[in-house]
């Protein structure tokens, strides 16, 4: 009979901190669910490093990087004598909202700051243990993977937000994805409204208290639109400034994405500007613009920045709002001057604006056979097929030395932009 602190051949938990504190909490919930306690020891990432290349890995790894001068590259080492299938938590004293974005990039689970509390290391044992207890996926190609896009506008007025309501929409009605919308523009953004919704205390509770941020408050705090959509966003006071660092974006995001199966974020110039990290599990960025001086301008700052912060993504510069024979530069110019073709071209259309405004719905919704809504629904088909488990949509990123993603097995591929030839209303 195999003991109930084993899994095969190979411990179900191990534990390797720092300081007594840590440790006695630790035993403590290791006790409770029937594990070994005495798999927790004494000593940081290297002394498991050291234990763990003469030992077989455990199912469940907690290991302490408080006295790790670079945690990033130290723990690569882990990666080494660790089996896959490893469910790694990592414990630290530094609060840095990049670090755990990077972390959790690199393949870790978790990240859990010291002083550590009974509750909080047993919620995070538990969800390792069903990580590592779920049924794996045998049928690989019938998975669908979750995109997140990111809407920005070059200028203020260029329709970015009315393109992020209507992708969407046609996502979760279109496609029939599970869908959550993010509008980051806490003062004055319009993704409820677009939508004839009340936008709630959901994003404005989840800035004032991060650590409220789980499954169970994303069920409770977002506003369903329709049956695989729902919104997150707010009305907050003119008089309250945003005071925040970013974690509760950053936990929103991990949320949504084991949540829904598409997550579209309606994100301002100054969140983009802000928060960069925002975008680090961005699958495609849809850059709206006018064929203006400024857009031109913008356009092209923008996209040297998202080259540089991230490259991964897919991006889609979609010209919206456009009047033939009406803007400042022809299309032409204005592709010379941001050295890209224009993936979109989205018609001006204010009848249809209007009457989308008058019925509460999106522009997509209300108008589903005019111009302009046929050239956003191409934009949703292009970002909805990333979402495929194929070779063809999905494509490695950039590879990291003694990566922790094929050691670990908990990240997917995310997805690289491919060049090609635009045309009106088609994928760039």
């Amino acid at each position: 009979m195999t003991a109930p602190w084993k899994s095969g051949n190979r411990d179900i938990f191990a534990a390797f901190l720092c300081d007594d504190a840590a440790l006695d909490v630790v035993r403590a919930v290791a006790a409770d669910m029937g594990w070994a306690p005495e798999k927790c020891a004494r000593g940081g990432l290297r002394n498991a490093v050291q234990s763990l290349s003469i030992t077989a890995s455990p199912a469940i790894l907690m290991v302490d990087l408080s006295e790790s001068g670079d945690p990033l590259n130290d723990i690569n080492a882990l990666a080494e004598v660790c089996e896959p299938g490893t469910v790694v938590i990592a414990v630290g004293q530094v609060n840095d909202v990049r670090l755990y974005r990077d972390l959790v990039a690199s393949g870790i689970q978790d990240y859990l700051l010291k002083p550590l509390s009974v509750g909080q290391v047993r919620d995070a044992l538990s969800q390792a243990q069903a990580i590592f207890n779920a049924p794996k996926n045998q049928d690989g190609g019938a998975t669908k993977r979750h995109v997140t896009t990111a809407v920005v506008g070059t200028r203020g007025g260029v329709g970015a937000s009315t393109l992020a309501t209507s992708l969407a929409w046609s996502f979760s009605t279109d496609f029939k994805r599970s869908t959550a919308l993010l509008d980051l523009d806490v003062h004055f953004g319009t993704g409820a409204l677009t939508l004839d919704l009340e936008p709630g205390r959901g994003l404005t509770d989840a800035i004032d208290n991060p650590s409220r941020i789980d499954g169970l408050f994303i069920e409770r705090a977002m506003i369903r639109a329709n049956d695989h959509l729902a919104i997150l966003s707010a009305e907050a006071p003119v008089t309250a400034p945003l005071m925040t660092d970013g974690s509760a974006f950053v936990q929103l995001q991990e949320e949504f994405r084991h949540a829904f199966e598409m997550t579209v974020i309606d994100m301002p110039r100054n969140m983009l500007i802000n928060f960069p990290h925002l975008l680090s599990d961005v699958n495609a960025v849809v850059l709206a613009t006018e064929l203006t001086l400024a857009g031109a301008r913008d356009a092209i700052r923008l996209l040297a920045w998202l080259k540089a912060n991230a490259s991964h993504a897919h991006i889609h510069v979609v010209a919206n709002k456009v009047q033939q024979g009406v803007g400042e530069i022809s299309r032409a110019d204005f592709e010379s001057s941001i050295e890209r073709k224009l993936g979109y071209i989205v018609p001006f259309d204010a009848k249809a604006a209007a009457n989308a405004a008058k019925l509460g719905q999106t522009f997509l919704g209300a108008n589903r056979t005019a111009k302009a809504a046929l050239a956003i629904k191409d934009v949703a088909q292009a970002i909805a097929r990333l979402s495929d488990d194929s070779d063809d949509a999905v494509a490695k990123p950039k590879a990291k030395s003694a990566s922790l993603l094929g050691k670990f097995d908990l990240k997917k591929m995310l997805p690289n932009a491919k060049p090609g030839k635009a045309k009106a209303g088609a994928p760039a």
